[in-house]
């Protein structure tokens, strides 16, 4: 038998303001995405933003549907409306901001499965990593790559 083991790095912030410019940009866009989030079922709002290799920001957030589960999160969404609106464009960061009644939680909420394995196939077809910042109101968790939140991921594209 051999034992393996998996480690998972990730960087902790305490304010938006230590990101990057460009990551700071991107976790505005999803704080203002989390406005338009429509969840009266579990008043729990949700804002995603992803942006594109050229500079493109793709806002989404989380849809409900009194026929559940037909709505869905708002990384799925922003992904979807970019992967449509843009296509062929990779997809090289992700933020995303939840919380009860349009307020942002302590510590980040964190990606579905479903939502992670979307993640994986953009990064797949976009040949290079996509961050994921994960906002919280006391940290802010910074992934250099999909991979670190979804490891032995998977694709058709394998």
């Amino acid at each position: 038998m051999i034992n393996k083991k998996i480690e998972i790095n990730y960087e902790v912030y305490t304010s938006i303001e230590e990101l990057s410019p460009a990551d700071q940009e991107l976790a505005r866009a999803a704080i203002a995405a989390q406005r338009t989030s429509y969840a009266p079922y579990s008043r729990f709002n949700v804002g995603a933003a992803v942006r594109l290799a050229d500079g493109t920001i793709v806002p989404g957030s989380n849809q409900e549907n009194a026929a559940s589960p037909s709505g869905l999160c708002a990384e799925r969404t922003a992904m979807f409306a970019a992967g449509a609106q843009h296509p062929g464009v990779p997809m090289v960061s992700l933020a995303v901001v939840g919380g009860p009644n349009q307020q942002m939680c302590h510590y980040p909420a964190t990606p579905c499965g479903a939502c992670r394995q979307v993640m994986a196939e953009y990064q797949k077809l976009g040949k290079q990593p996509m961050s994921v910042i994960l906002l919280g109101e006391r940290e802010i968790w910074k992934y250099a790559r999909v991979d670190d939140i979804l490891p032995f991921t998977f694709t058709s594209l394998d």
